[in-house]
């Protein structure tokens, strides 16, 4: 076993704290695996343990990761000559030895034994239809947040400090630039389809559908695509999520009788991280090298599959007829599909179900209310109201219940703010991809029509996967397409598909 002193040598130095580093990460990832088991498989009563379980497994990752020794390899390595492998390594593990040395270790345990514990504590909010009851839990992590924020920058914005645990490279401002370019890009888009004489075809997948067969579907989609079954597996949980690594990634997705084409997106969406996830190098696995370049790029990979191949008139001329082998009863031609798939509809309250162009103001909607709560310009008690006047202003349609409402995202149950922004900025650059691989492997879209998805994958491993955290990710995108991160391709591909969706003269 290597010292816990670092080495008189530069390179044995190195690999003693490679060796510290895959530590840290396997403690990480056994515990991702119980969080997984925690949605998907665990009893009802199992919580207590696995909330101490999941809290001596971040307490023992937090001291490995804050120990002196670790200082001292930094301290030596940052004044070696690396290369750029090694560089990265170094890099990435002193920012989290910077954040993770000023918070306190038994903040840190505190925040996973709240986060542990506020998830069924959520779920029964939700089934009950009840705010108040998640209003004490969600409380309680607002206050240990702050805290946490306060310790790494006492200074900064506490909402940038906790953003930057998702997004570090891409800052705040970006953040807030891009979603208000969107907000104020898209809301005349949306219009304008509102006030469209254009019929469109939105019931190509109505009717009941059952939850075995939904699952076989999904089975199919994931073939389709070419998931590595040797390296996932597909389960169900109340809000769909992918994790893991690049040997075990796993997809999840829920069905809903009435809601055929809501599953295949779902599993498609998961489809696209866990792809991600199994394009990581395997070589690099317990290092940043093998893990995903955080989580805009990581939310591109989904949307990317989502819906610039899931939802084009090309994968539907492709996968419409297992569709139909698995439930007859669809008789929809391609076209409606992929018409249905992509119908715009600004009376929906849930974010998971929303189109892909109001999608982005149920974003801004969470974006506005969690930096409030993390500034304390609004009380815990005040979010349920907040939230839907929100609704009603921007989307027109107003919850009436907690369910539909504030309660029906899982992510403040985990202490993830910051988390939402991601999500828009991943589709954003969803398009710059996509834009940046046409133009290097030729008209995608006639591949999708084959079920040839290999050339497609192939440059977004080389271009994306295969670097790990090599790259900051402002680095990483333009190494990628050329050019700075923007908003631009997803405009323009917004406006030129529902344009001719809606016939709209203007776009």
């Amino acid at each position: 076993m290597a010292s816990d002193q670092p080495s008189e040598t530069g390179e044995d130095t190195y690999e003693q704290f490679e060796e510290r580093v895959e530590r840290i990460s396997n403690v990480g990832n056994a515990a991702g695996i119980l969080r997984w088991d925690q949605e998907v498989m665990m009893p009802e009563g199992g919580t207590p343990a696995r909330a101490k379980q999941l809290s001596t497994l971040s307490s023992i990752s937090h001291e490995l990761l804050t120990a002196e020794e670790t200082g001292d390899y930094l301290d030596e390595l940052e004044g070696e000559d690396l290369d750029g492998d090694r560089e990265a390594v170094v890099r990435e593990t002193r920012r989290e030895y910077d954040r993770a040395t000023t918070v306190p270790e038994e903040l840190v345990t505190e925040i996973s034994e709240t986060t542990s514990n506020a998830h069924p504590v959520w779920m029964e909010a939700r089934e009950e239809d009840e705010f108040s009851t998640f209003a004490p839990t969600l409380e309680k992590l607002v206050s240990l947040k702050r805290e946490y924020a306060e310790h790494i920058d006492p200074d900064a914005d506490p909402y940038a400090v906790l953003f930057a645990d998702y997004e570090p490279y891409l800052d705040l401002e970006t953040a807030e630039r891009v979603l208000t370019r969107l907000r104020e890009e898209l809301v005349p888009l949306i219009s304008a389809i509102d006030d469209s004489d254009t019929e469109i075809e939105t019931d190509a997948f109505s009717g009941e559908f059952d939850d075995d067969t939904q699952e076989e579907l999904a089975r199919d989609a994931l073939d389709t695509l070419g998931y590595d079954w040797d390296r996932g597996r597909i389960d169900t949980a109340p809000h769909p999520f992918s994790s893991g690594t690049q040997f075990d990634a796993r997809v999840t997705t829920r069905f809903d009788e009435e809601d055929l084409l809501g599953s295949i997106t779902s599993t498609i969406h998961e489809f696209g991280h866990a792809n991600y996830t199994l394009g990581l190098p395997d070589e690099g696995y317990g290092t940043p090298l093998g893990e995903a370049r955080d989580l805009t790029v990581h939310e591109s990979q989904s949307r990317l599959w989502e819906n610039h191949v899931g939802r084009s008139e090309a994968f539907w001329e492709r996968f419409l007829p297992q569709v139909r082998e698995r439930f007859p009863e669809v008789e929809a031609t391609p076209r409606e599909a992929y018409e249905s798939a992509n119908q715009v509809y600004d009376d929906n309250l849930i974010r998971v179900e929303a189109d892909e162009l109001t999608y982005h103001l149920h974003i801004v909607i969470r974006f506005e209310i969690e930096r409030d709560l993390i500034a304390g310009d609004l009380d815990v008690e005040e979010v349920p109201e907040v939230w839907n006047d929100k609704y009603e202003e921007y989307l027109g349609v107003r919850p009436e219940t907690d369910a539909e409402g504030c309660l029906q995202d899982i992510h403040w149950s985990h202490g993830s703010f910051g988390y939402f922004p991601t999500y828009s900025l991943g589709s954003v650059l969803a398009a710059q991809l996509y834009d940046a691989a046409t133009d290097a492997v030729g008209d995608v879209d006639s591949r999708v029509r084959e079920g040839e998805f290999d050339e497609l994958n192939g440059w977004l491993r080389e271009e994306i996967h295969a670097h790990g955290k090599r790259y900051t990710t402002p680095e990483l995108i333009e190494r990628a397409t050329g050019k700075a991160y923007s908003a631009d391709d997803f405009l323009a591909y917004a406006k030129a598909k529902y344009g001719e969706l809606y016939d709209l003269e203007a776009y």
